[in-house]
């Protein structure tokens, strides 16, 4: 009898209707013999709904105090879907019994609004599940040392549900949510964009953190820890699919690199538009002037992503690089009081107006020539390249905002990603 973890989100849990549709479905697969647990998000709205109200009641500066608060209010959301998921499934005539994240109880640090799990108490669930019952949990939430309430920032029930698998050495966690899978680029911007059976963990950790919204990259990175197989499918196809038919559907994300994968060169094309590039021109060049420019900005606790030191001429040189859009103006300001006087720089330029475009596959490694060809494509259509970085897996470049959407389609078509990968050669061939 498997152990089978479900995740549901915002959206799946939107109304009594659609929460009575995810009953249905855990159910269909309780009866089928599985134990099974379920990590709902919030009533889609909700959070911000809650956020929204305390915003208007908050003091101008914010504190620790003032974010424990917010993380009481925001936790809210998930248990209100967890007491109503469990009322769903006992109408179903399933035995269910939902928990908070405190009750299990899921251990965070106290980094209120953003907290990590350090560990996950297996024994209560365990029982529940023992006598037959469908457990459901709190997504997003924990308790700190103290015993205080956690939430784990946006996107962190599918991190919990992750977690949650992993502690209770789930066979398999599936990710219901608005979509049917993991796409070789997103089908808005690119109607040819194909589903991806599956694709490697490596893969989806670069495609989550490269600007796919499909699953956040912390569930990703559990999953990877772990080793918790994971699938994402979507919750809008009928509760009363074939069971064995809905098992296959979706994209699964797999520790098993084969033949196959490494044959398709590129497996998918990431980008994210909330970028912005700031450079220090004509900065001394002298050992430890990429700390004093960098050090201020992770103390402010901003994240970098693409960094570029030109090469050093008559002593001086430029220093690029690149921050999320919201950061933009907090970091100017940051480093016109802080760090331009250190540093010497003649001048400070930005612009809030670039995107990253990333190229990800695990056939990479075994392909020469794949960046030149990703650079040639982007060349033919008259987009500037500003900055590139690459690993084993994947090339990202920095270009203008206005050409995203033209890049990605010109990528996707030049790598022939509509089409699905030629099966490896055989050793006879």
């Amino acid at each position: 009898m498997s152990l089978i973890v479900h995740k549901y989100g915002g959206t799946s849990m939107g109304s009594p209707e659609r929460i009575r549709s995810v009953a249905k479905r855990v159910a269909k697969w309780s009866r089928a013999g599985h134990r099974m647990v379920v990590v709902p998000s919030a009533m889609s709205g909700e959070t911000n709904r809650l956020l929204e109200l305390a915003r208007q009641l908050a003091p101008s500066r914010s504190t620790p105090a003032l974010l424990r608060e917010l993380d009481m209010i925001a936790s809210t959301g998930e248990q209100v879907s967890v007491g109503l998921l469990a009322i769903a499934l006992q109408a179903e005539g399933m035995d269910a019994v939902s928990y908070a994240g405190w009750q299990v109880p899921i251990a965070t640090d106290a980094a209120y609004t953003k907290a990590r799990i350090h560990s996950i108490e297996d024994k209560r669930v365990r029982a529940e599940l023992a006598a037959g019952k469908v457990v459901v949990i709190t997504g997003f939430q924990g308790m700190d040392p103290q015993g205080n309430v956690t939430t784990l920032g946006r996107g962190g029930s599918d991190t919990s549900a992750v977690a949650v698998a992993a502690a209770l050495k789930a066979d398999e966690c599936l990710i219901y949510t608005d979509v049917d899978g993991v796409y070789t680029t997103d089908p808005r911007i690119v109607a040819e964009a194909r589903r991806l059976k599956s694709i490697s963990f490596e893969e989806m950790l670069e495609m989550a953190s490269l600007g796919s919204k499909v699953l956040q990259i912390r569930s990703v990175e559990f999953a990877g820890k772990y080793r918790v197989p994971l699938r994402v499918l979507s919750s809008f196809t009928p509760w009363d699919i074939d069971i064995a038919e809905e098992a296959r559907s979706g994209t699964l994300i797999t520790f098993e690199e084969d033949e196959k994968m490494e044959h398709a060169v590129v497996s998918g094309i990431a980008f994210s538009r909330d970028e912005a590039k700031i450079s220090l021109l004509g900065v001394t060049d002298k050992p430890g002037v990429a700390h004093l420019i960098l050090g201020p900005v992770a103390a402010a606790n901003i994240d970098v992503d693409v960094i570029i030191q030109n090469v050093s001429h008559d002593g001086r040189t430029d220093f690029s690089f690149t921050v999320p859009r919201n950061d933009y103006a907090r970091t100017m300001d940051l480093l016109k009081t802080q760090v331009l006087p250190k540093v010497g720089a003649s001048d400070l330029v930005g612009d809030p107006r670039i995107c990253k475009v990333s190229i990800v596959g695990i056939g990479m490694r075994s392909h020469v020539g794949v960046a030149s060809r990703m650079f040639s494509v982007l060349s033919e259509e008259a987009i500037n390249i500003q900055m590139i970085t690459t690993s084993e897996i994947k090339t990202s470049v920095v270009i203008d905002e206005k050409y995203m959407e033209l890049a990605v389609r010109a990528l996707h078509k030049a790598f022939d990603l509509e089409q699905e990968p030629a099966a490896a050669p055989t050793p006879n061939s």
